[in-house]
């Protein structure tokens, strides 16, 4: 088999992470901390102007899909506001250095999306630094696994997940709507785990469910203003998110069980949001789009 052959084949796409020998970091977890890097497409993506001049929002935008989607918007000719929290300033810098090496504006928000007044700060940030918003990417979640399933999900957490997935989501949309106009496009990070929920995830994959189920919702309510909502499902990616919220048993084999037998990288990811962003997608709204890696949505 040529290298040619082996690079178009996507189950050799990419090397299977090797988990074992990857050791669990501190939440939130920062990509310097890792012993394999997540490739989110620094050497491989290239654009071709399709978000040409485009106003974006991407939390969680400092590592992981949002570092590799804020990468690829920019490639593709937008302009990026990134929030994240403020512990991952480093991270967040170098997500900075992606985009004005593209040859567009970056602008940072830091701040815990758990508060109604920073997902407004945020908001605000993109009306006054980009002049208004075309693309708005809900993306920033937490995660925690419990090997004991439930009895393991104390209030607190369960409480931390449900501000960061939904009410964080809830209210960025709400505040941005006032200034989308037709044209514009939200597009929600949803998971695999929404239809295919792991019990040490239980609390998350609530969640992710909630996000499907709001995304297909609030699809129907805007598409007379010309405004589309999409979701994209990835499956098991391989982010600073894993090592950070998952004990080494759970690491080992991380992805290996999908059909194409491997973890995703977050620059396989990415494609998937710069098409629902995209016009090339003005007839897709309500739509979930799955990058699994054939794990079944």
């Amino acid at each position: 088999m040529t290298d040619q052959t082996q690079q178009q084949d996507p189950s050799r796409q990419h090397a299977q992470p090797d988990t074992e020998s990857e050791s669990t970091l501190p939440h939130p977890g920062l990509t310097g901390g890792m012993r394999e890097q997540p490739d989110h497409g620094e050497k491989s993506y290239q654009g071709s102007g399709r978000l040409q001049d485009k106003r974006t929002i991407i939390t969680g935008g400092d590592s992981g899909i949002g570092r590799a989607v804020a990468l690829a918007f920019a490639r593709e000719g937008a302009d990026v506001v990134i929030s994240y929290l403020p512990e991952e300033e480093d991270d967040a810098q170098e997500t900075v250095r992606l985009i004005e090496d593209a040859g567009r504006k970056a602008v940072t928000c830091p701040g815990d999306i758990r508060d109604e007044e920073q997902c407004r700060r945020i908001i605000d940030t993109a009306v006054q630094e980009l002049g208004g918003i075309d693309v708005l990417v809900n993306n920033a979640a937490y995660q925690m696994a419990q090997p004991d399933g439930l009895a393991g999900i104390t209030t607190e957490q369960f409480d931390r997940t449900v501000k960061t997935n939904l009410y964080a989501m809830f209210w960025l949309t709400k505040f941005a709507l006032p200034h989308l106009t037709d044209g514009a496009s939200i597009i929600n990070t949803a998971s695999v785990q929404s239809t295919t929920p792991s019990p040490p995830l239980l609390d998350y994959a609530t969640t992710k469910g909630g996000i499907m189920t709001f995304t297909e919702g609030l699809a129907q309510s805007l598409g007379q203003q010309g405004i589309r909502v999409n979701a994209v499902a990835p499956g098991p990616i391989w982010t600073p998110l894993i090592p950070a919220t998952m004990p080494e048993d759970m690491l080992e084999g991380f992805g290996a069980t999908t059909p194409l037998g491997r973890a995703g990288q977050p620059r396989e990811v990415a494609p998937a949001y710069v098409y629902l962003a995209s016009q090339e997608s003005s007839y897709v709204t309500g739509e979930v789009l799955a990058v699994t890696g054939g794990k079944p949505l």
